[in-house]
């Protein structure tokens, strides 16, 4: 039995993990990067759609979608398994986007059931839904770094005085690099200076024509790998942790539409994905080699050995429950405090969380 893996036409690779994020920043002809944070959805024309049928082995026919790029990433071996027609208890079709804007009209009119996105858009298509949407589980923690050309930068302290060029402006990474200099008391002390795409930021940074700068996987590998007198110099993720003890810098999740849990057929089949997630997210973060090896056949990436190179800082995980809502919560709260916007304009409550 073979399932359908619908890859995206376009495989302009850009990025939002950047937990993340994105949508502010266009699609470019680059391995694509974790999501930014997320605009408000502008409301879809509403249409009348039958519910997917019955899948093949009689359980309800999941319509997936995930992003080109690390919120993807964790989904492959999954993804094989579809195609080999591997489970017993799942039926899905999975495609593949390039930016959330493909995936928010579709997740709101109920053309996609479940689906991979940066995890403050689970809180605006929360708020702009009513409830619509529940955020089931982590699936990326944070994929942003910073890179020196040189060997002075070996904590965030290490940056005062010093001018960091990064991407992500009014979005979830300026937020995120916002939060970590407040916390080690480095507002005023270090100056960022924002460029629109990562593709551009990258190309300088080959180039040796900037010393420090934050970009997010898979850009950071393809930096290195081009210029060996660029090195990670910190992992903003480590660095968001432990500056906020007990929770997980995230930039990607897992969303599912909220009634779908209200069918026990339909919750079967969601929670029968979201096992089989979790599967393959270990995979992935298990064997990135031969993980590697499926991101290129699934179109995700087109450089095998840069997306073997990628993975292991792309943190590709599978948290569920109350860690989930422990470090979302979180989150939430820095960007709402940042943006309001970024989070849909209010925080959202614990019924955004499904729990299981």
């Amino acid at each position: 039995m073979s399932k359908k893996i619908l890859t995206a036409a376009a495989l302009a690779l850009a990025m939002l993990f950047a937990l993340a994020a994105c949508a502010q920043n266009p699609a470019q002809p680059e391995p694509a990067a974790a999501p930014e944070a997320t605009p408000m959805p502008e409301e879809p024309e509403q249409t009348s759609e039958q519910a997917p049928p019955e899948g093949e082995n009689g359980a309800y026919e999941l319509h997936v979608a995930a992003l080109l790029g690390p919120t993807g990433i964790g989904m492959v071996k999954l993804m094989e398994g579809l195609e080999a027609g591997a489970y017993s208890d799942l039926d899905a079709s999975v495609s593949l986007a390039a930016s959330p804007d493909e995936l928010t009209g579709k997740l709101i009119t109920g053309e996609l059931d479940v689906a991979c996105v940066p995890t403050n858009l689970a809180a605006v298509l929360y708020q702009k839904t009513g409830g619509g949407v529940k955020l089931a589980a982590l699936n990326t923690l944070g994929v942003l770094y910073v890179l020196e050309k040189g060997e002075s930068v070996r904590s965030v302290a290490d940056l005062a005085g010093k001018t960091v060029y990064a991407t992500g402006e009014a979005s979830m990474p300026e937020y995120i690099v916002d939060y970590v200099l407040s916390r080690n008391g480095l507002s005023d002390a270090v100056t960022v200076e924002y460029l629109t795409e990562h593709a551009e930021l990258a190309s300088k940074a080959v180039a040796g024509e900037v010393e420090l700068c934050i970009l997010p996987e898979p850009f950071v590998s393809r930096v290195v790998a081009k210029n060996p007198d660029m090195r990670v110099a910190l992992s903003l993720t480590e660095e968001w942790n432990a500056a906020s003890p007990g929770t997980q810098l995230s930039m990607g999740c897992i969303v599912v539409r909220s009634e779908l849990l209200d069918d026990p057929a339909k919750k079967a089949a969601v929670d029968a994905f979201l096992r089989a997630y979790a599967d393959s997210a270990d995979f992935v973060a298990q064997n990135p080699e031969e993980a590697a090896k499926l991101v290129v056949r699934f179109g995700i990436m087109d450089d095998e050995q840069l997306a073997a190179s990628a993975i292991p800082r792309c943190n590709i995980v599978y948290i569920d429950g109350e860690a989930m809502q422990q470090s979302a919560s979180a989150l939430y709260q820095v960007l709402f405090a940042a943006n309001p916007k970024s989070v849909g304009g209010a925080l959202p409550d614990d019924a955004l969380y499904y729990l299981g």
